[in-house]
């Protein structure tokens, strides 16, 4: 019984004692337009892969989105042993500063264990490997060894708990979980525009 403790205690306690390596991702944050794939090379030798289509696997108007918009977030080349949220959120002053806020929040640690692979459609996913976070709704990488994932937005109003896309310069985000909060190396961003 001591052993399974330690070994739950380690589990969740590991992340915030071994944050692990900081940095930046090497994705600007200027992005010209309004592209539906971003590419960058983290300062951990890692590419990044961010991209996004329509639940028919159609490109979207990036410039033009809309509540209740379904849109497919890709991933790939992240670091799986990191957890990640993946919303909309208000573009930085600064590529050291973390994303924010968002629309819909970052979700929430409610115990649901929503099933981590059906398709639910959401303002934020959440997606880490541990066994651990998944019981509390984080989706599983898909390939671990790969740093793939997909995360499903159901784009919500644009402005919500003083946000207001279409005041701010807002974008679909990746960025490190609550388990390593102020580590930027997995920021990848995609710019949006909400339709008046």
């Amino acid at each position: 019984m001591a052993i399974t403790i330690l070994l739950v205690a380690w589990v969740f306690l590991s992340p915030f004692i071994l944050p692990g390596d900081t940095g930046s991702s090497g994705q600007p944050l200027t992005v010209d337009g309004y592209p539906t794939s971003v590419s960058a090379t983290g300062d951990d030798g890692r590419t990044r892969t961010l991209s996004i289509t329509l639940e028919d696997g159609q490109e979207p108007d990036l410039d033009n989105i809309r509540p209740g918009d379904r849109l497919v977030v890709t991933g790939s080349g992240f670091d799986s042993s990191r957890g990640i949220y993946v919303a909309i959120c208000q573009v930085p002053a600064s590529v050291d500063t973390r994303p924010g806020p968002c629309l819909g929040g970052v979700p929430e640690l409610d115990g649901g264990g929503a099933g981590t692979e059906t398709v639910e459609w959401s303002p934020s996913n959440w997606i880490n490997q541990e066994w651990a976070w998944r019981l509390f709704g984080a989706r599983s990488y898909d390939d671990r060894d790969r740093g793939t994932f997909r995360a499903f937005i159901l784009v919500p109003p644009a402005s919500e708990d003083g946000l207001d896309c279409h005041d701010v310069a807002c974008g679909v985000f990746t960025r490190n979980d609550h388990t390593a909060l102020d580590n930027r190396m997995q920021d990848l961003y995609l710019p949006v525009r909400f339709s008046q």
